[in-house]
């Protein structure tokens, strides 16, 4: 439950509350069941697995862009986190701080910071990511294996007719 009420109180609320109106329920219902799931799976990993190594949501989100990049330039992380570059910077200090990660001038262009991540950093995401991966398996169960893929197919349909497109 993220707040006060369950999914399905607010569902009949709602309904209630927009009764007689020209909506599309089931547009409604699919875009804001993806934003409650969203939000509850980012709170159960948070607390089931990333406090355990004191990391936030957007850190451990920054370590793993990172990790698959590997020397990326600060507005390529902030572009595939969803960060602005205030909380990208602060997300970096901190990473710095615990060692996991390092920034530096590019040799190309000096106005751009490239960051890279270290032994540590790549350490802690090699133990992290299967920890990680098993709660996600915990949050896929609630899927059967056929439609996993149904759904992720769904997702990334929704990401791509939404997401700024880089060929603009």
């Amino acid at each position: 439950m993220a707040g006060a009420h369950t999914l399905r109180e607010t569902e009949r609320h709602v309904d209630e509350r927009l009764a007689g109106m020209d909506i599309d329920f089931q547009a409604m219902a699919v875009t804001s069941n993806l934003f409650r799931a969203a939000s509850a799976v980012r709170n159960h990993l948070e607390r089931s697995v990333l406090a355990a190594h004191d990391l936030s949501w957007s850190a451990f989100v920054v370590l793993w862009v990172v990790w698959i990049w590997e020397n990326i330039e600060t507005r390529e992380i902030a572009t595939e986190a969803g960060f602005s570059k205030a909380t990208l910077t602060g997300v970096l200090n901190t990473l710095e701080k615990r060692g996991y990660s390092t920034r530096k001038r590019s040799k190309d262009d000096g106005r751009l910071v490239i960051v890279s991540m270290t032994a540590k950093g790549r350490k802690l995401m090699e133990q992290l990511f299967p920890l990680f991966n098993q709660q996600e398996q915990f949050v896929a169960s609630a899927l059967n294996a056929k439609t996993q893929p149904i759904v992720a197919d769904g997702l990334r349909k929704i990401t791509e007719l939404t997401e700024p497109s880089l060929e603009n």
